[in-house]
């Protein structure tokens, strides 16, 4: 009989109509309920990959390594606590034999108050079953944290005396218990449950130990909390001996004994851990601020993160960096960025990776690849600056990209490169929203204490970090030990945050609060609350909270006799980029400072501008004076801007004052342009007009490019953009969590796929073997299903869809004609149609319980 068939059979109620506990999983599930079914489902999302057929499919799957293991993963540390005591205790437990491995001899009032929730939790995600009188974990957490010598258990107890003298010889055994004072016995069964029950006996086991050696104890006290394993000689010291003879000692191979798991309880005092740990580490405050100073804070980084983005962008305008063969950025373009930006090199990648997952950053997908702005660049440069910080934060909230590991090696030892594969970490994303919200649950304006917010996030996922699992523990902020890859990424999302502006001085930022859809830590603009809201409405709240903390863009600057300009503030767009061509900035900070030089000038000069633009720009634009020696610098360039002209010849010059191209073949710094003399007006040279433009420049000369026409080049600032593009999409850590749509979807699916799975049936003349399907005629299947659609009553067909998939189901024929048969699949919970060769038999229900 198949795992379906023992089911089936738990499934029928007791003569007596006294509902039996539940025997299996499935069982459970079945009498839990829909609400039961849809937690279970929402806390364990890949159960429904594909949508279990009936509850004990759903039980089988919920029961797989693999599932259970990552069910483990994310359970808070007294959740997991509880399950582990379970996996020591007897299978089944009572609730109070689990309470008394938690709280010990002494009883302990948080405990007692925190263990219902602790065991919800088990239940909900199915590791847990049974009333309270029967708590059963399932059998494959209990493989997993139950203590074995392979597998140490995260409480440090060790094997039962029944399984650590599961291969003792009968004589030996006579022996243990005859020196420990038990009365002889008549089989090892006996002998077992004997020492056992010496072990489990407070007051015997207590006087057998204060006849023990004070050396003996020493011996137990080294092992009681684990790990409960010893190497011994051939010939042991007279302690070990003594503990030897008694039992309390038991031999696992010839040079290795172990601390039974009952005396090891007896010597705890009944615990089963030594720290259990039923409350959460408080998140501690560092310091407090105004909550108007955070926001003032916060507001100046995010002006600063959109000024930084904003310049390694407006760098990269021309083309940026190539892409390496193994995709990334390069160690030395990397470095580059970060002495641009003036930053370390892990910042430079912070703003790298942001500006790539918000798409406005890509490769050009050309034959020789390079890095470039993307058209959605232009798009944000339009929008208003609030808005643009909503633009860079959402993409970083969600990200799997982890920056913080650029440089780091992958597992085959190679170093991991911006842009570059290998840097997606699934757990991203949840440690980013959960360091923010541990942050908001200060009060308004305070900055959290990292290392108790780390220990905090510990408690939520202990064995989430770089190399917890099942059935290891490591002591929470121990020294020197490395830290866990959620711990690394905690920090480093403080530190982004901060630099972000989505915090100010370490403290959560209300536009941040608005974006997250936390509570603000005042009261904010009309239409700014944040509350259940979509994430467009949260995200437009936040800019919308944000906008008056930035400073105003400015449509003027301070023009100063050294040929400089002061921008006494951000600069509205038209205005910077002008300026931008024509001077270069020389400091940043509250005030941008530009120098004209006639490099600078003959740059604007170049774009398309004449010397009355420039002058015209700079009146309109100046709260000052322009000072004479802008104005001659600007004419003096304009003067000799163009009185050259080059061309391609390969490359030429032109100009109609022979003595300047006298001078140039005179000058010795020509020679490697190697140029000579066509015409009284005409130079040509045998590099290409770039490097010809370049060198004449160098030269002091103010040479301009024309075309085969003879007119002019003018070069723009026309920015080189890749194709459009779309932002790397998030790596998931496992399933998506369902929607509630698909979660009632999937209830109802099950529900009816187990109904018709466990539904009384008139078995055949021929019993059929589990799975079998029903064989009958045509002739047979034909007229049953016409009386069931006659009565209205339901009937089980086996059934072979058109790709040979064969499956069970109980429909109530509605029509039967054509060759088809139309009627409620209770199985879909739908109607339906199937072809009657299709159906391979049918049988009649014992009685119609759909």
């Amino acid at each position: 009989m198949g795992i379906g068939e023992l089911d089936r059979e738990a499934h029928v109620p007791e003569a007596t109509g006294v509902a039996a506990a539940p025997r299996t999983l499935a069982e459970a599930l079945r009498a839990g309920g829909d609400e039961g079914i849809a937690a279970l489902l929402r806390a364990r999302p890949d159960l429904l990959s594909p949508v279990p057929n009936d509850l004990t499919q759903l039980a089988t799957r919920a029961g797989t390594r693999a599932s259970v293991v990552r069910a483990l993963e994310r359970l808070d540390r007294f959740a997991l606590q509880t399950a582990e005591a379970l996996a020591v205790a007897p299978d089944p437990a009572p609730y109070a034999v689990l309470l008394a491995l938690l709280t010990g001899d002494g009883g302990d009032a948080v405990i007692e108050a925190a263990l219902p929730r602790a065991l919800g939790v088990l239940r909900e995600q199915a590791l847990v079953w049974g009333d309270d009188e029967r708590l059963r974990l399932v059998r494959t957490a209990r493989e997993l944290l139950a203590p074995s010598a392979q597998h140490p258990s995260p409480t440090g107890l060790g094997p039962t005396v029944a399984e650590a003298t599961a291969g003792m010889s009968p004589g030996r055994l006579q022996e243990i218990i005859a020196t420990a004072g038990l009365p002889a016995t008549h089989d090892p069964v006996s002998a077992v449950a004997a020492l056992t029950a010496l072990f489990t006996d407070r007051t015997r086991m207590a006087a057998l130990l204060d006849t023990a050696p004070p050396e003996a104890l020493a011996v137990l006290d080294r092992l009681v909390w684990g790990p409960p394993y010893g190497e011994v000689t051939a010939s042991p010291a007279p302690p070990v001996r003594w503990l030897r003879d008694r039992g309390l000692l038991l031999p696992v191979s010839t040079r290795t004994v172990v601390l039974p798991r009952e005396a090891a309880l007896h010597l705890r005092g009944g615990r089963a851990h030594r720290v259990p740990e039923p409350v959460p580490p408080v998140v501690e405050t560092a310091r407090e601020y105004r909550p108007q100073v955070v926001d003032s804070a916060a507001a100046g980084q995010a002006y600063t993160a959109l000024a930084t983005a904003e310049e390694l962008l407006k760098s990269w305008d021309q083309g940026g960096p190539q892409v390496l063969r193994a995709g990334g950025l390069s160690v030395r373009d990397l470095k580059r960025t970060a002495a641009a930006l003036d930053t370390t090199e892990q910042v430079a990648a912070f703003w790298l990776e942001l500006l790539y997952v918000a798409g406005l950053l890509a490769s050009d997908g050309e034959a020789d690849e390079r890095y470039a702005p993307t058209p959605a660049y232009d798009d944000w440069l339009d929008l208003p600056p609030a808005e643009r910080w909503v633009r860079l934060v959402v993409p970083w909230l969600a990200a799997t990209r982890t920056s913080g590991l650029v440089g780091t090696l992958d597992g085959k030892g190679r170093a991991l490169a911006a842009f570059g594969p290998g840097l997606d970490r699934g757990a991203a994303p949840e440690v980013r929203h959960r360091v923010l919200a541990l942050q908001a649950t200060l009060p308004p304006g305070a900055a959290a204490d990292r290392a108790s917010l780390l220990a905090r996030l510990r408690w939520d996922r202990p064995l989430r970090g770089g190399s917890g699992g099942p059935g290891t523990e490591s002591a929470p902020g121990a020294e020197g030990a490395p830290a866990d890859l959620r711990a690394r990424i905690a920090g480093w999302t403080l530190d982004e945050a901060e630099l972000l502006g989505v915090t100010g001085r370490g403290a959560l930022a209300s536009p941040a609060r608005a974006l997250l859809n936390l509570p603000l830590a005042e009261a904010a603009p009309e239409g700014a609350h944040p509350g259940d809201c979509e994430p467009s409405v949260a995200a437009s709240r936040a800019a919308t909270l944000l906008a008056p903390l930035l400073p105003e863009a400015v449509d003027h600057v301070l023009l100063q006799a050294d040929l400089t300009a002061v921008a006494p503030g951000p600069l509205r767009r038209p205005l910077a980029e002008t300026l931008s061509v024509l001077a270069d900035v020389e400091s940043k900070g509250g005030a941008t400072v530009y120098r004209f030089t006639p490099g600078s000038v003959r740059r604007a000069l170049d774009a398309g501008r004449t010397a009355s633009d420039l002058h015209e720009f700079l009146a309109a634009h100046a709260r000052t004076p322009v000072p004479q020696p802008l104005s001659y610098l600007i004419d003096d360039v304009a003067r000799k801007h163009g009185h050259l002209r080059i061309g391609a010849a390969s490359a030429y010059v032109r100009c109609d004052d022979d003595a300047v191209l006298g001078e140039i073949l005179a000058d010795r710094r020509s020679a490697p342009l190697r140029l000579r003399r066509l015409a009284p007006t005409v130079l040509a040279a045998q590099a290409d007009p770039g490097s010809l433009l370049e060198g004449l420049r160098a030269m002091g000369y103010a040479p301009a490019a024309e075309s085969a026409e003879g007119d002019v080049l003018i070069t723009r600032a026309d920015a080189y953009r890749t194709p459009a593009r779309t932002a790397p999409a998030p790596v998931p850590d496992g399933p998506p969590a369902p929607d509630g749509t698909l979660l009632a979807a999937a209830v109802r699916a099950i529900r009816a796929g187990d109904r018709a799975a466990t539904v009384v049936r008139k078995e055949p003349g021929t019993p059929l073997a589990p799975g079998e399907l029903p064989r009958t005629s045509p002739a047979e299947t034909l007229a049953t299903v016409q009386a069931a659609a006659l009565t209205g009553t339901a009937v089980w067909i086996g059934y072979v869809n058109a790709e040979g998939a064969a499956s069970q189901r109980v429909i109530a024929p509605v029509r039967v004609e054509g060759g088809f048969v139309t009627g409620y699949d209770h199985t879909a919970d739908e109607v339906r149609t199937y072809p009657l060769h299709r159906i391979t038999g049918v049988a009649e229900l014992a009685d119609d319980e759909v």
